[in-house]
């Protein structure tokens, strides 16, 4: 890499110091941190999303926790040495005066290190705001010819380039470094913007130059998975990419990397892991209510995606436990693929309109005709909330054909929902059930639509008729992310609702039943041991009652297991279904019965890093397999969560429709393709 491009990454590099820094800021005005400081260390505001405000969140609390960590061990003591803090690519950053307002740094002082541009800007805005000034105490600038930019009595500011370590060694010297002296190393979201070769120097020269030492690195990691794939070209296009990645893809990786470099002991764990072992349950009910948030999909993978890891040096501090053992998280990696389910795209942009969009809800009409309805997609060249309908129609035995109808009424028209339910009728009739405008505005009223074909009988000119089929406000679907599915008793069909989330209740544990022939709202008996509340689960319908699987729990943490709602002679029973060996927790996933077998399709899990496939569950013998998605032949990344499914019996297949997500502060991201697994060979193993 030539000199300019090195000056255009580094610019590049630089310009994520300042967008961080503004969703710094933006957290602590929401009030998810105390920072009465990181808005005086940034020109200008900038409110930002609640998915990048958790994202920001639970990569202070793992900062925090590391640093409390070191000053507890190092500086506690009577008579213990100075505690130094060496940040390595500070930016604006605000750990100096955080621990100065909170009594934290007696005995220890602060070294920071970024850009010399970035430490210049960052001086001139300490010396210009007085209640920055006030807890430096007196300061010098220094010399414009040195890297020293700003010096107090424990806090030090230097311009330096992280890739030109005989510089920086001397200038940490010369800013009163004490290399035998207990040293606290950060390198915040740092080492992935630098060259692997620059990064690994780095690393191995704070290894051999601190023998008393904590490095602690918060950084990306996963590159391979689809949601990798994305952050990686976001990273890319912002002329930063992420370095290192495919070499230390893991935490196992990356611990063998700082032991390989001469660091002595290392611990690390993923974001989920931190947010669930170290955050106490109270601290995160208190976050988990600060703001209306709906985006717990991509809140699990962003901290499936980013690590947090601690070396350390000298006997001392080896012996500081940073982290809890490996098990104080569980793993629960499925079990060995028994089989693999081929994929292929199934429709082109020369077909017709794709379905890009998530959150939405796909109902098979009849043999050949699929609708999809509401969601968040792609529609007329803008991100939006879905008001056309689709239509999948099969016009020979392997193709498909997609085209987008609009739908009108009389009092009453398509809202735009998401994540509601669509029940068929009949070959022409859909009812819609609940579902959201936004995380505070739930839609309204049930909904009928009746579809009619043209003189010819195609469906080139369709049209769709929207009516209500129930009362306008009905506080009984005033929920989302809930499940609906044709259950029966007495001889009478009946819709079953269960769980989801309201505006009032961030998890739903109430389940109802609608008679489909008077659309009134009917109660049955129903015994046994009432389920955990849920969301974003599964249902099936099955041997006529209903199978539930899996969905996120009261604690937002997955759920596991699979519960059948069985037919008895005076209404339904509650019952467990015991699966070995136990499926993995997930949610937000799709599931299909084929013959006698429950499939369990895509979704979300935080306790394993393996991607999901299909599980497929012995529904008689309670035995569960997994199978791989063979996607060579399909475009890549394929996000499997925000998806809908839907089941061909007759072919032995499976059409994945829509999916993915808004990805962080990544952007968002919609599969581009319909596609379809071939599940012939799940038939063969009859």
């Amino acid at each position: 890499m030539g000199p300019r491009s090195r000056e255009r990454r580094a610019g590049a590099v630089q310009n994520t110091n300042d967008s961080s820094a503004l969703s710094k800021s933006s957290l602590a005005a929401r009030g998810y941190v105390h920072d009465t400081f990181a808005a005086l260390l940034v020109p200008g505001t900038a409110r930002r999303a609640p998915l990048i405000h958790r994202g920001y969140y639970v990569r202070a609390r793992a900062m925090r926790h590391c640093v409390r960590a070191f000053l507890e061990r190092t500086c506690a003591a009577p008579g213990a040495p100075r505690g130094q803090v060496v940040s390595l690519g500070a930016g604006s950053d605000s750990l100096y005066f955080r621990l100065k307002s909170a009594g934290r740094l007696a005995g220890a002082a602060v070294w920071e290190v970024d850009f010399p541009d970035v430490a210049r800007r960052k001086a001139e805005r300490i010396r210009d705001m007085p209640k920055l000034r006030a807890l430096t105490g007196p300061f010098q600038s220094g010399d414009p010819a040195s890297p020293l930019c700003f010096e107090s009595p424990d806090y030090r500011i230097l311009g330096l380039d992280l890739r030109q370590l005989p510089q920086l060694d001397r200038a940490l010297a010369a800013a009163g470094l004490d290399a035998a002296s207990p040293t606290l190393l950060l390198a915040e979201a740092v080492l992935t913007y630098l060259e692997p070769d620059d990064a690994a120097a780095l690393i191995t020269w704070a290894a051999r130059r601190f023998p008393n030492a904590l490095f602690v690195v918060y950084e990306q990691m996963r590159p391979h998975d689809a949601f990798g794939q994305f952050m990686l070209q976001h990273f890319r296009q912002l002329n930063s990419p992420l370095h290192g990645l495919d070499r230390f893809p893991d935490l196992e990786a990356q611990r063998h990397r700082f032991l390989q470099a001469g660091w002595t002991a290392c611990s690390a764990m993923d974001m989920n892991g931190f947010y669930r072992c170290l955050v106490p349950a109270e601290e995160r009910g208190r976050m988990e209510s600060l703001e209306p948030f709906d985006e717990f999909e991509e809140w699990h993978l962003k901290c499936a995606h980013y690590f947090i890891l601690a070396a350390s040096r000298g006997d001392a501090l080896s012996q500081t436990l940073v982290f809890p053992s490996s098990d104080a998280f569980p793993r629960v990696d499925p079990a060995a693929p028994s089989g693999v389910f081929p994929a292929m795209v199934v429709t082109s942009d020369s077909q017709g309109p794709n379905l890009k969009r998530y959150g939405h809800t796909s109902v098979l009409l009849s043999s050949g005709i699929i609708l999809s309805a509401g969601g968040f997609g792609e529609q007329e060249g803008r991100h939006c909330r879905i008001s056309k309908f689709h239509l999948l129609s099969r016009y020979c035995d392997t193709e498909w054909k997609g085209n987008q109808i609009c739908g009108w009424g009389t009092g009453a028209q398509w809202d735009g929902r998401l994540y509601h339910t669509m029940t068929r009728l009949s070959d022409t009739q859909v009812l819609v059930l609940g579902g959201r405008l936004s995380p505070v505005t739930p839609a309204l009223g049930i909904l009928q639509l009746h579809f009619c074909k043209n003189e010819n009988n195609s469906t080139e000119n369709l049209s769709v008729t929207v009516t209500k089929a129930g009362p306008e406000e009905d506080s009984t679907l005033s929920r989302w992310r809930h499940s609906t599915i044709e259950v029966s008793y007495e001889n009478q069909k009946y819709l079953f609702v269960y769980g989801g989330r309201s505006v009032v209740e961030p998890v739903l544990s109430d389940w109802h039943f609608l008679h489909v022939g008077t659309m009134a709202w009917v109660r049955i008996p129903v015994e046994g041991e009432a389920p955990e509340g849920r969301h974003s689960h599964s249902a099936c319908s099955w041997q006529g009652g209903a199978l539930i699987a899996g969905g996120l729990g009261a604690s937002e943490e997955p759920l596991s297991s699979v519960l059948f709602l069985k037919p008895i002679s005076c209404g339904f029973l509650w019952e467990s279904i015991v699966i070995q060996p136990p499926i993995t927790p997930r949610y937000s996933h799709t599931a299909h019965v084929l013959n006698g077998k429950l499939l369990l399709v895509g979704g979300v899990w935080i306790h394993s890093s393996s991607i999901p496939g299909v599980t497929v569950i012995d529904l008689t013998t309670g035995l569960s397999s997994e199978y791989q998605i063979d996607t060579v032949c399909v475009p890549w990344p394929l996000m499997l969560h925000n998806h809908t499914s839907v089941l061909l019996p007759e072919e032995q297949q499976l059409l994945l429709l829509g999916g993915g997500g808004n990805c962080f502060s990544f952007g968002t991201y919609f599969n581009p393709h319909t596609v379809t697994l071939d599940l012939s060979s799940l038939s063969a193993r009859r």
